[in-house]
C-alpha cells in the first residue's frame, strides 16, 4: 500500500463540502489519480480514526489558463467524497 500522505492529497474545504459535512456527514478531498476507492477508505480511516461508510470518486479535468499570448492546461486531479458512518466526525479546524 502507498504512504497515506501521496493516497490523501488535502481535505478540501469549500462551500459546497462543509454543507455536505455539516448535513449528511460527507468529507472531500483530493487524491491520487491512480488511487482507488478501496486504498482511500483505508487511508482516511487509518489516518483520521474514523468508520468509512462508502466511497465516491470522481475524475475532474484541469482547467485551461491563458498567460499572456500563451494557452496552458492545469493537471487532471481526481476528488472523493467519503461518506462517515453515523458517530464519527473529522474535525479540520481543531476547534
Amino acid at each position: 500500500m502507498k504512504p497515506l500522505h501521496e493516497i490523501i492529497r488535502k481535505p478540501l474545504i469549500t462551500e459546497k463540502a462543509n454543507l455536505l459535512k455539516d448535513e449528511a456527514q460527507v468529507v472531500a478531498f483530493e487524491v491520487a489519480r491512480s488511487a482507488n476507492k478501496i486504498e482511500i477508505k483505508q487511508a482516511v480511516e487509518k489516518a483520521f480514526d474514523v468508520k468509512v461508510k462508502s466511497v465516491n470518486t470522481i475524475q475532474l479535468r484541469g482547467k485551461m489558463k491563458r498567460v499572456g499570448a500563451s494557452f496552458g492546461q492545469r493537471n487532471n486531479w481526481k476528488k472523493a467524497y467519503v461518506t462517515l458512518q453515523q458517530g464519527h466526525n473529522i474535525d479540520f479546524y481543531g476547534v
